[in-house]
């Protein structure tokens, strides 16, 4: 009991269900932000939305960088006088110029400079700084702790540059020039220039203080949402205003809820709505498709979809505007039908879209439109076998979703204020994704080595180079292939199998005999290799051809599905001539069936024990005398009959009602292949020489 409950499929099935719950909580968003998607200067889309708790109504950020411009406008800057430039540059400046300098010239400009001290030189910064204010005032700070800090208002106007004190001395010391004051020398004004150094710098800390505390007026809040009080309504514009307040919601909605347990029980919701959608998904597929259900690579393909998928849908939701309008959900069905059937293909849209509505906006009516997007793609596609059929499916679906949206616009708004050009045109893209398809199912047949029926539909070309090998190496092989394709098709059409499936295989089910053609009847023209070989020895030789064949598709790379026609067209049976031959040879001998026999298995499958049927049918035709109905249907009941009871179909889901099916398939189709044909009078001679004496004649006159 144990070691079925914890098989190797069971522990798969398990980790494909745990790995799926914890990727998507990982990627799900937090409780906190509920999903809100907006836009600023767009309309609420969501119904009226009310305060939970208090929330204080900051600026919007346009407002608070217009308001904070303003300040640094008006803003009287803090400065603080620098005495230790001062004393260094007036202390060399008396020491280099008094080296070319008289002593008149000296004290004048030594009083000169210490006066344009005094008064101050303003550091660049600062006067690019004041250049930009609206006003032409200092606050000058001196002191070095808080208790002594003394603030002095003083006009930068009467304060200098580097460049303004120069010109000012220059100036003074030209109006004083006399007989007693030469003219400067170059090396007086050099020294001069040297030693003019900002000594007003900005005091940085001050400044950054008082200038915060002005801010904090704008930063700060100017009133307060109440609990219970209206945010926005639907429909509203999102002023700058209210998207700001919205944004300050979203915060201190995630803040309280990251402070207590919700989150957590957020978490665990989600995980257990999780776990019921996938329970429900493998209950399905344990109940009604066990083949699947039990299959790991099909099992793992189809969860890992579904989680990925389901992933992408919510990054789209959660990184681009609307983004879930753009994920073709269409395609979930479209590629599960193509590698399995039309109800799992459904079953998978609806827990895709069920676990993607987690995110959706609008839940009810986001399940609405893409279940019902889904069905119509799948109910567009029966069976994928040409790539234009993706075209027509596309197109469908954005006809569907431009009706299903008017509709869901006039059922929830009562307008069409929400049916929008952008929205047609996010259906648009979503339908353009979708017709690209095909790569995606190429990407999966490369990955899980699964075969669609595009591949199928390529395969039985019979331009394909194992086909045309075939035909010009064994045509009589070739065209018997051809006819059991063409009466296994309709048979596997008649009971609803695979088609595409059973028309491929029957062409490849006889490739093997590619290594010795002549060794089969339908490739012989009057010589028999068998004649002089021992019946064991031919019944080698033919049943060769499947192993032959096996080892030739793979070295042609030929899907698995294929593969297996090759393998079960014969199943376990014998080469009954051969066999009854070394039979009737030795009498007294007793025969091992085992080297007549082929190496099976026996049909798995609806579609190989059609091929079965239809191989013996069609070469046993082929050695009637009389093509009457009767015959015909001797032919048929006795071959399948055979089969049946020699126990080929017991691994078959194959049931008596398809066989009785098939049977009257293949006796309408040889009746059709081998119907009486009229035979044509035959004219006697004297007619025959009065014809032509007449045609003679209406000749020559001419």
């Amino acid at each position: 009991m144990l070691s079925k409950i914890f098989s190797k499929l069971n522990l798969v099935r398990f980790g494909l269900a745990v790995c799926s719950i914890a990727i998507l909580l990982a990627i799900l968003p937090h409780a906190g932000r509920k999903g809100l998607s907006y836009e600023l200067n767009q309309p609420w889309k969501y119904p009226l939305l009310t305060a939970d708790f208090d929330v204080p109504i900051l600026r919007d950020s346009t407002s608070v960088k217009i308001m904070r411009d303003s300040i640094d406008k008006t803003f009287v800057p803090f400065v603080k006088r620098d005495a230790v430039v001062q004393n260094d540059n007036l202390y060399k400046f008396s020491s280099v110029i008094t080296e070319y300098s008289t002593p008149s010239q000296v004290a004048l400009l030594t009083k000169l400079l210490q006066s344009v001290y005094d008064a101050g030189i303003l550091d660049n910064n600062l006067t690019e700084l004041l250049g930009k204010n609206k006003g032409n005032s200092v606050r000058l700070v001196s002191g070095e702790d808080e208790a002594s800090k003394k603030i002095e208002l003083l006009n930068a106007s009467a304060m200098f540059t580097a460049r303004k004190a120069y010109s000012y001395i220059d100036s003074v010391y030209t109006t004083l020039e006399s007989s007693a004051l030469p003219p400067l020398t170059q090396e007086q004004t050099r020294a001069i220039s040297l030693y003019l150094n900002p000594n007003i710098v900005l005091d940085s800390a001050t400044d950054y203080k008082y200038r915060d505390q002005e801010y904090l007026t704008v930063t700060g809040a100017m009133g307060v949402i109440k609990t219970g009080q209206r945010i926005v309504d639907r429909g509203e514009i999102i002023t700058p205003q209210i998207y700001t307040n919205l944004n300050t919601y979203q915060e201190m909605l995630e803040t309280r809820q990251s402070d207590n347990h919700d989150q957590t029980y957020f978490i665990i919701g989600q995980g257990i709505y999780i776990a019921i959608i996938l329970v429900i998904l493998y209950v399905f597929l344990g109940l009604y498709r066990p083949e699947f259900f039990s299959d790991i690579r099909k099992m793992t393909f189809l969860v890992s979809y579904i989680t990925i998928f389901t992933v992408f849908a919510i990054l789209m939701f959660e990184y681009i505007g609307q983004g879930l309008y753009v994920v073709p959900f269409a395609a979930v069905p479209v590629i599960v039908l193509v590698f399995f059937d039309s109800r799992t293909a459904i079953f998978s849209l609806i827990a895709t879209v069920l676990l993607s509505a987690l995110v959706a906006t609008y839940q009810l009516q986001f399940i609405f439109m893409e279940i019902i997007v889904g069905l119509v793609a799948t109910f567009s596609i029966w069976q994928l076998d040409r790539r234009s059929q993706l075209l027509r499916t596309a197109a469908l679906s954005f006809i569907t979703y431009c009706f299903t949206f008017f509709a869901l616009c006039l059922v929830t708004d009562g307008n069409l204020t929400q049916f929008t050009w952008r929205i047609v045109a996010l259906f648009g893209i979503n339908s353009i994704i979708l017709s690209f398809a095909y790569v995606l199912i190429l990407v999966i047949e490369q990955t899980f080595g699964f075969t669609s029926a595009v591949t199928l539909v390529e395969l039985s070309d019979i331009n394909n180079p194992l086909l045309r090998r075939l035909a010009e190496e064994a045509p009589g092989t070739f065209q018997h292939s051809i006819q059991v394709s063409t009466i296994a098709a309709e048979a596997a059409r008649a009971i609803g199998a695979n088609t595409t499936l059973v028309r491929t295989g029957a062409l490849y089910h006889d490739i093997g005999k590619l290594s010795n053609p002549i060794f089969y009847t339908e490739n012989q023209h009057g010589v028999n290799p068998h004649t002089g070989l021992d019946p064991v020895t031919s019944a080698k030789k033919i049943v060769s051809h499947v192993t032959e064949g096996a080892a030739l598709a793979s070295k042609h790379k030929l899907p698995p599905m294929v593969k297996s026609f090759i393998l079960e067209h014969h199943g376990k049976g014998m080469a009954k001539y051969f066999y009854t031959t070394a039979v009737n040879n030795n009498p007294d001998k007793i025969i091992d069936k085992k080297d007549f026999s082929y190496p099976g298995p026996n049909p798995h499958t609806k579609e190989t024990a059609i091929l079965m049927m239809a191989d013996a049918v069609e070469a046993a035709s082929r050695s009637l005398q009389d093509y009457s109905p009767e015959s015909i249907d001797k032919l048929v009941n006795n071959i399948i009959n055979g089969q049946m009871s020699e126990g080929m179909f017991r691994e078959s889901p194959i049931t008596f009602q398809d066989i009785d099916t098939i049977k009257e398939v293949f006796k309408k189709r040889l009746a059709t292949i081998y119907h009486t044909r009229v035979r044509y009078p035959e004219m006697n001679k004297d007619t025959a020489t009065a014809t032509a004496e007449n045609h003679s004649g209406a000749v020559d006159k001419e």
